[in-house]
């Protein structure tokens, strides 16, 4: 399986569900569409079924596609600036680097004939469609599969109304047996009640109940699940006294949106009340989450913590709440409808602001727990875990920063998540957040110190030299302002891995050095003292005095392992391998890199791996293996352009890469040399690192 940063050749697309009931004649008429235009959007109201009809025609059409078909699903977003950075990260682009998101996204596209499902534009409507019509015009084989529920506006865009499934009576000479929404009702009926099955006995009430629903798919779903209960019949008694409350006798009185509303609505109140209320609670997640977080952000009042288990089962039972079984244990999520539909309720009940609130201290309690935990045996496990609740997250952030009295908790927050934002694959969008954040919190305090100086670190990650030594010279002043003698020796280290980006190797040693001191006699490793040790190490290198950057190392490594830190262990053990390469011990270095690379599998480290590939490249060349150098610069050069970067922004990389280079031109010849690079280019992610470890051989 490839990694979560690689550019995978058969998309991200989702599995094909595995029940769709009719539409053939939709689907066939969409795929045409697609086939013959650029950019199609599928329309529709809620619940009527305009993802599942994309997903499936996307399956239909892949094979047309030589680059695959790629899903990125905005639901959860709440922020129409995340549009472009939501569509990049569901791409696996993972371009860190300080560039407009929209300009690195039609870069990567401008050469790749591929399909692209943008589901649920609604809510960004005016964002989804500017991103939309920039990919259009930078890449041209391109096309674009969208779900809304109105059209986007864009030139040439070519709109797909998908209506409800046919009811009983629409076509008279069609057997109800073989209708549509009827076919349905059956299937989902069955899931329910095994057994279940359309006869002559309920035919009728079937019909009539497909008939009141509206051959609205989630609606008919949501009644399917009453069967636990009730029959056909008493089901549909209960509907009709609904429906001729709402809207008199006349079913064509009741427009098709509200029908899904009163099915909602009547789910909702054949809930319990705790239930009901439950619902309206867990309304405030975005996308899944786990039991914890249910039960710390939901329970009290009326809810004690202990029911809340009890209360997700009936839920799930119900077919309001969906669960899936991860690794880390059960996570569950509300469909979107449903869950607008809770969040209307929590807003009756007044609670919307108080449950926000919960929320976001739970994600900061998490981010804390993570930020302690990171530089231990756990390391790999919040890597995951912070990526899993990414969305989360995301939306407690938001809170914050649509509230001024929560800008300093929201740096808080922020300043917490270093580790997410430089570690886990994120250092975009952490520096998007932060730089608002910033902007919300003018005035000097410890919690903008530490924002300050990751925002330093995540700067620097993006080769962003300049930008990163402002920010830690700010840092640095603020902290004096405020005695906080610990933003001041972190903005000293943030100010020495600038210097040493930006090639001043004597002022790198100094503030370095000084940074390593500081932190020797506590207990703080990462973002202070392993980094430092890390960095100063390879300015010394630079410097050749090899010995003490390897004595430096060594003791780095030691500590890592002692304390079961594996992220910057990687990268000690990267910087080991160009000691060994430069005193002559080339099996060793390869060991070494190919460790390296080995560890950086378990995190989203694209940057930390390109390097490592830029050294086994050096050392095939070392060894006389020039072909397999130029593949491995090939495959390298594509992920720094994934990434972003000129090679980190740093002379010492450009350099040590063109020297390769060369050598291997030298070697080789010009024409030798480029079919040997065309081969690493040709490399995903996951094929280049296996390449790299020696693990397969060169793809053609």
């Amino acid at each position: 399986m490839a990694s979560p940063g690689s550019w995978r050749r058969d998309g991200n697309l989702p599995a094909e569900l595995t029940s769709f009931v009719g539409r053939d004649r939709l689907l066939a008429g969409l795929g045409q569409r697609l086939r013959d235009h650029r950019l199609v959007t599928v329309t529709g109201i809620g619940g009527v079924g305009k993802s599942r009809t994309a997903l499936r025609a996307a399956h239909q059409v892949a094979g047309h596609f030589p680059d695959g078909v790629w899903y990125a699903d905005l639901s959860r977003l709440q922020d129409p600036f995340m549009v472009a950075h939501a569509v990049n990260a569901a791409l696996g682009i993972a371009d860190q680097s300080a560039r407009p998101e929209a300009d690195t996204l039609a870069e990567w596209l401008g050469d790749r004939e591929l399909l692209l499902v943008i589901d649920s534009c609604e809510h960004v409507l005016t964002a989804g469609a500017e991103l939309i019509e920039r990919v259009l015009r930078a890449a041209p084989g391109v096309r674009v599969l969208a779900t809304s529920r109105q059209s986007l506006g864009v030139q040439g865009e070519q709109s797909v109304p998908i209506p409800p499934l046919s009811v009983p009576g629409d076509d008279r000479s069609e057997s109800p047996y073989v209708n549509e929404a009827v076919r349905l009702f059956a299937e989902r009926a069955a899931a329910v009640v095994p057994g279940f099955a359309v006869d002559e006995d309920n035919i009728l009430a079937v019909s009539e109940l497909c008939r009141r629903l509206d051959g609205i798919p989630l609606a008919l779903e949501l009644a399917a699940v009453r069967l636990r209960a009730l029959s056909v019949e008493q089901i549909l008694a209960l509907l009709t006294d609904r429906f001729s409350l709402l809207a008199g006798a006349s079913r064509t009185a009741l427009p098709r949106h509200q029908t899904l509303r009163a099915a909602i609505g009547w789910s909702h109140e054949l809930c319990e009340p705790a239930e009901r209320l439950l619902w309206a609670r867990l309304s405030i997640f975005s996308g899944d989450f786990e039991l914890e977080a249910a039960c710390q952000v939901c329970s009290g009042d009326t809810l004690p913590e202990e029911i809340i288990m009890d209360l997700i089962s009936g839920l799930v039972e119900k077919s309001i709440l969906l669960s899936s079984v991860e690794r880390s244990g059960s996570r569950y999520r509300l469909l979107d409808t449903l869950r607008h539909y809770g969040l209307e309720w929590l807003d009756k009940l007044g609670e919307t602001e108080a449950l926000r609130r919960r929320h976001r201290d739970y994600y900061l309690a998490l981010a804390e727990r993570g930020e302690l935990a990171w530089s231990g045996p756990r390391q790999v496990y919040w890597f995951g875990r912070m990526r899993q609740e990414h969305d989360n997250i995301r939306a407690a952030l938001d809170f914050c920063l649509r509230d001024p009295q929560e800008a300093r908790t929201g740096l808080t927050l922020l300043s917490s998540l270093w580790f997410m934002w430089v570690a886990c694959g994120f250092a975009r969008e952490g520096r998007l957040y932060l730089e608002r954040a910033l902007r919300a919190s003018p005035d000097p305090s410890r919690e903008r110190c530490k924002a300050l100086w990751v925002l330093s670190y995540v700067r620097s990650a993006q080769g962003d030299t300049v930008g990163a030594l402002e920010a830690a010279e700010q840092c640095a002043g603020d902290a004096v302002r405020v005695g906080d003698s610990i933003a001041v020796i972190l903005a000293t280290k943030m100010q020495g891995t600038a210097a040493w980006l930006q090639g001043d190797l004597h002022k790198a040693t100094a503030l370095l050095g000084v940074a390593i001191e500081f932190h020797r006699s506590g207990r703080e490793l990462n973002p202070g003292l392993l980094p430092a040790i890390v960095e100063l190490a390879v300015v010394l290198t630079q410097q050749d005095e090899l010995d003490e950057a390897e004595a430096l190392l060594r003791d780095c490594r030691q500590l890592c392992a002692e304390r079961g830190e594996l992220w910057l262990r990687s990268y000690a053990v990267w910087a080991t391998s160009a000691i060994e390469r430069m005193t002559g011990r080339t099996a060793d270095a390869v060991f070494s890199a190919q460790e390296a690379l080995r560890i950086k599998r378990h995190f989203h480290d694209v940057l930390g791996a390109v390097v490592a590939m830029e050294t086994l490249s050096q050392l095939a060349l070392d060894q006389g293996d020039a072909a397999r150098a130029a593949r491995i610069l090939g495959a390298a050069q594509v992920n720094w352009q994934l990434f972003g970067l000129p090679l980190f922004g740093s002379p010492f990389f450009g350099t040590e890469h063109e020297q390769c280079v060369k050598e291997c031109k030298r070697l080789l010849g010009e024409e030798a040399y480029q079919e040997a690079y065309r081969q690493g280019t040709r490399m995903d992610f996951e094929e280049a690192v296996s390449y790299a470890m020696g693990e397969i051989d060169a793809a053609g």
